[in-house]
């Protein structure tokens, strides 16, 4: 049986069973859990994977969220989840879904209140600089400030809270009974083994599919030539048994993009660089694009330069902030950081045009003194101008995750085509329709992790008390 099969047969036996069967051990899948156990639910997790990290593992594990007391902690009063609605309309062009916008930014703020108070999470709240589109500080991370982080911190969570994560165990088929309810799940293992567990709610946290590139080219035909840098199991399982059952599918042409991937490394190299000052210019010394439009953007218009790649140019005092990135940390250990005393060593380090780049940064200092404007649109002047010694790393633009996917209700159920919901199908992260919309310029910084976590924890409290009530 292939992955993604939909079985209207009754299963011939039944292994093992739950109340609730979780499919992905990401933030959604663990943050669904907890919830549904919270409810009284008997819970499982499938993971597919040896050892649970997914596309959580790989962000930067930054999740935003309005009015939470974590804001408040560091001066933050003002922040409301209409505030952040309006910054996702605002960046989307008012493509994003709206109910899963509203949806959203009114949950997510409470979701992380509740991993702290019930699960003993921590947060910070990152102020040293306001990420592309966001009106306010509210982008939370665990104190380690990776995504890796956060995943084994939820993993802890759900250990603690005595709920099984069945590794090595990739669900290939579901089980439907009158074309709506789900009976059961068949999950394959590595020796070709397989297994079937019954389930009285199912919950489908197993991401998008960034990493099938038949759907990705047929989807996102922009992007099908980029790096993929995500989670390879991300093939689209879900949209598959969506689109068999029927749900109702959206923004399939949505995704994050990112144009900062260190090349040929493979480690994101923080936008943060761009915000506080830094440019990027292509292989002829040229800049080729407003670096505040947005990184998710950004990954088409580095692609879309010579070598499908571009150069980060900044200097020591950026060099200093980005030193607090653990992943800028590990791209220096790996070497992509080249380092120049003045342009003629920048020059001479990266391979590109002297007299090129004599220009380029020439050009860049009138705007950062208020003399000229930007003909890219980019505003200078709230920032030091760039000094020698100067640094720079190659980078490309890159896949990371896809936006679209089934569309749930404001209870996580998995809606059919005609709007009603499924029985007891619910989904959230990347399995679910994301709030982006449909193109890469509607990614918000966050969104990812902010459906992960905030569709999660609705997705899990309906299937838990749903079966508690039944």
């Amino acid at each position: 049986m292939s992955s993604g099969r939909i079985s209207r047969d009754i299963p011939d036996r039944i292994d093992a069973e739950a109340d609730v069967v979780v499919i992905g051990a990401g933030a959604c899948g663990l943050v669904a859990a907890l919830r549904a156990r919270a409810a009284g639910a008997e819970v499982i997790v499938l993971e597919r994977d040896a050892s649970p990290s997914g596309s959580t593992s790989m962000s930067s594990g930054f999740v935003p969220a309005p009015a939470t007391r974590f804001q408040r902690t560091i001066g933050v009063e003002d922040d409301t989840s209409e505030r952040f609605e309006a910054d996702i309309m605002a960046k989307s062009k008012g493509k994003s879904a709206a109910s899963l916008t509203k949806l959203a930014t009114e949950t997510i703020g409470p979701a992380l209140e509740w991993l702290t108070d019930a699960h003993g999470l921590e947060w910070i709240v990152l102020d040293d600089f306001l990420y592309p589109g966001h009106s306010r500080h509210r982008m939370h991370a665990v104190p380690e400030k990776t995504g890796a982080a956060l995943e084994a911190r939820l993993l802890a969570a759900v250990e603690a809270a005595e709920i099984p994560v069945v590794t090595e165990a990739h669900v290939t088929t579901l089980f439907a009974e009158d074309g709506d309810t789900i009976t059961a799940v068949e999950i394959t293992r590595p020796d070709g083994a397989r297994e079937v567990l019954g389930c009285k709610a199912l919950v489908l946290a197993c991401n998008g599919f960034g990493g099938n590139a038949a759907l990705v080219r047929q989807h996102i035909p922009e992007i099908a030539d980029g790096l993929y840098y995500g989670h390879q199991g991300n093939t689209g399982d879900a949209l598959v048994w969506g689109e068999t059952l029927g749900a109702r599918i959206d923004h399939l042409s949505g995704y994050q993009g990112h144009g900062s991937l260190a090349h040929p490394h493979g480690i994101l190299i923080s936008w943060a660089l761009m915000m506080e000052g830094g440019i990027q210019v292509n292989t002829d010394g040229a800049r080729f694009s407003n670096e505040h439009g947005g990184y998710s953007e950004q990954a088409v218009n580095v692609l879309a330069q010579p070598e499908g790649a571009a150069w980060n140019i900044y200097d020591a005092r950026l060099h200093a902030f980005a030193k607090g990135f653990p992943d800028y940390q590990e791209a220096m250990g790996g070497g992509a950081i080249r380092e120049a005393a003045d342009v003629s060593e920048l020059a001479r380090v990266t391979g590109l045009p002297e007299a090129a780049l004599n220009a380029t940064l020439a050009e860049v200092a009138t705007f950062q003194s208020g003399k000229a404007a930007d003909p890219f649109g980019r505003d200078f002047t709230g920032k030091p101008a760039l000094v020698a010694p100067f640094h720079a790393v190659k980078v490309t633009g890159a896949l990371f995750h896809t936006q679209g996917g089934l569309m749930i209700d404001d209870h996580a159920r998995v809606l059919h085509e005609d709007g009603t919901p499924f029985a007891n199908l619910f989904a959230g992260g990347g399995a679910a329709c994301g709030v982006s919309g449909p193109d890469v310029s509607g990614y918000l910084s966050g969104n990812g992790l902010l459906t992960a976590i905030g569709f999660g924890f609705v997705a899990g409290h309906a299937a838990g008390t749903s079966v508690a009530s039944g």
